[in-house]
């Protein structure tokens, strides 16, 4: 895999790093498949979840692995759209709420005047 995202060594970083920490690359594996398994909520619902996550934070490598997953649980075109949309609202209100912090200091410094 090789792009703008990834350097060629890419996959040679990843071997090398289980390599170095196996114990938790294990752990990392057995608590994503435990976070993602059947439980209260359906797989599919946990990738939906996963894929609104991966674009707010805006993670490609994310967005690619959860979208593939959502779809192999069986997700449609318009579920995912629709957890994306959610994701963007989360991501805009997370600039729209400290808005009120910047209002204030505006007020401040014209009460300082």
């Amino acid at each position: 895999m090789s792009d703008a995202l990834h350097p060629e060594s890419a996959p040679v970083v990843a071997l090398k790093r289980g390599q170095l920490v196996p114990d938790r690359e294990a752990a990392i594996r057995a608590f994503s498949q435990q976070a993602f398994a059947e439980g209260a909520l359906p797989a599919k619902t946990k990738q939906l979840i996963a894929v609104a996550i991966a674009h707010a934070t805006q993670c490609p490598d994310c967005i690619r692995g959860h979208m593939r997953a959502a779809l192999r649980a069986g997700a449609t075109e318009q579920e995912l759209l629709e957890a994306i949309w959610v994701g963007a609202e989360m991501r805009a209100g997370g600039s729209n709420a400290p808005a009120s912090q910047a209002i204030d200091e505006t007020a401040k410094a014209e009460r300082s005047r």
